[in-house]
C-alpha cells in the first residue's frame, strides 16, 4: 500500500499545484458569504476529483484492464495521450501562464480576476453575489472542465487499477490521494473557518506567491507525470 501511495503522490502534486484552483478559491473567499461560498467551493472541488477518477476507474474496471502480463495496445496508446497531453500542459503553463497569474494575482476584487482571465466560466464574473450552490458549482467545473487536471485524475484510476492490489487497498489509497489532491483548495478555506478576521492578508499573500512561484514546479511536476506515462506507454507497445 505504501509504495503505491508513493507512486501517486507526484500525480496528486500535479493537481496541487494547479494555479487556477487556488487563485480561483481566493476570490470565492473575497465574495460576500465567503465562509459558506468557500466551503461549498471545496466540496464542489473535492466532488469533482472523486468523480474525474472514480468515473475513469469505473471505465477501467468495465474494460476489465487490470495488472495482465499482455495488455491490450489500446492501453499503451492511452498511455502516450495522456503523456502528450500533461506534456503540452506543461508548456502551457511554463510559457503562457506567467502573465495570465501576475495579472489575477495584481487584481483586489472578485471581478477583476474575471476579467484577467477571461477563460474562467462566466459566472465567476459575479463572484461576489455568488450563492453556496453556485459555489459547489464552480468548484466542480474547474476541476472537470480542466484538461490537466482530469489527466492526472486518468492517470491516478490507471495507476490504481493496475497495481494488483485488493479492492479495499486500492479504495484507501484512493481516499489518499484525493485528501492530497485536494489540499491546495481545503488549506485556504479552513485558514478563513478558523480565523476569518485575520485570513485576508495570509490568502491575499499565497495568491501573489502561487502567481509569482508556482510555474516552474508545476511544469516540472506535469514533465514528470508525463514521463513515467510515456514509460508504461512505450513498455507496453
Amino acid at each position: 500500500m505504501t509504495s503505491l501511495v508513493l507512486s501517486l503522490i507526484p500525480v496528486a502534486l500535479g493537481i496541487v499545484m494547479s494555479p487556477l484552483a487556488v487563485i480561483a478559491v481566493v476570490a470565492v473567499l473575497f465574495s460576500q458569504h465567503a465562509r459558506a461560498n468557500s466551503v461549498a467551493y471545496l466540496a464542489g472541488w473535492v466532488a469533482g476529483i472523486v468523480v474525474a477518477t472514480g468515473g475513469a476507474y469505473a471505465v477501467l474496471a468495465a474494460l476489465h484492464v487490470t495488472d495482465r502480463i499482455d495488455p491490450p495496445l489500446w492501453l499503451s496508446i492511452l498511455h502516450l495521450v495522456l503523456a502528450a497531453e500533461l506534456l503540452i500542459g506543461a508548456w502551457y503553463v511554463y510559457a503562457r501562464g506567467r502573465k495570465r497569474l501576475h495579472a489575477m494575482a495584481a487584481a483586489h476584487k472578485p471581478g477583476q480576476i474575471a476579467d484577467a482571465a477571461p477563460q474562467l466560466p462566466k459566472m465567476l464574473q459575479s463572484v461576489e453575489h455568488f450563492t453556496a450552490a453556485r459555489s459547489m458549482l464552480l468548484g466542480f467545473a474547474l476541476f472537470v472542465f480542466n484538461p490537466i487536471d482530469v489527466s492526472c485524475a486518468i492517470v491516478a484510476a490507471l495507476t490504481l487499477r493496475l497495481s494488483g492490489t485488493s479492492s479495499s487497498v486500492q479504495l484507501g489509497v484512493a481516499v489518499v490521494f484525493v485528501v492530497i489532491a485536494a489540499s491546495s483548495v481545503a488549506g485556504p478555506v479552513g485558514l478563513l473557518v478558523v480565523m476569518p478576521d485575520r485570513a485576508e492578508a495570509p490568502l491575499r499573500a499565497l495568491r501573489q506567491w502561487i502567481a509569482t512561484n508556482t510555474k516552474l514546479l508545476n511544469a516540472g511536476l506535469l514533465v514528470l507525470i508525463a514521463v513515467m506515462q510515456l514509460n508504461k506507454g512505450i513498455q507496453g507497445l
